[in-house]
């Protein structure tokens, strides 16, 4: 009977990791992003940062609220849209700007 337990546990506890690949996976991307910034590539971190904003919209689009995990705040449509609308606009920013310091 305790090896119907651990099955449940085991269960239980790769939800839990199901639950917070979505937002990892985002993480992650943005960690990225932050490493290519500190080495002074600028827009290349701007342009990933944009990037995994999209692959949120898209991963809040495609999962159930409950699969999605820490990408739900408001309402699908809210949320795919926020994320769609500001991971366009970085990448906007961070492709088109052209001169300055960090040139």
């Amino acid at each position: 009977m305790s090896s119907a337990v651990e099955t449940g546990k085991e269960r239980r506890t790769r939800r839990r990791l199901l639950y917070h690949l979505p937002f990892a996976l985002v993480l992650a991307l943005v960690g990225l992003a932050a490493a290519r910034i500190a080495m002074y590539h600028w827009r290349q971190g701007a342009a990933l940062i944009g990037g995994a904003l999209l692959v949120a919209a898209v991963l809040r689009a495609a999962l159930s609220d409950e699969q999605a995990g820490l990408l739900t705040i408001r309402s699908r449509v809210v949320d795919v849209l926020s994320y769609a609308g500001l991971g366009l606009l970085i990448l906007f920013v961070a492709l088109t700007i052209t001169g300055g310091p960090l040139g």
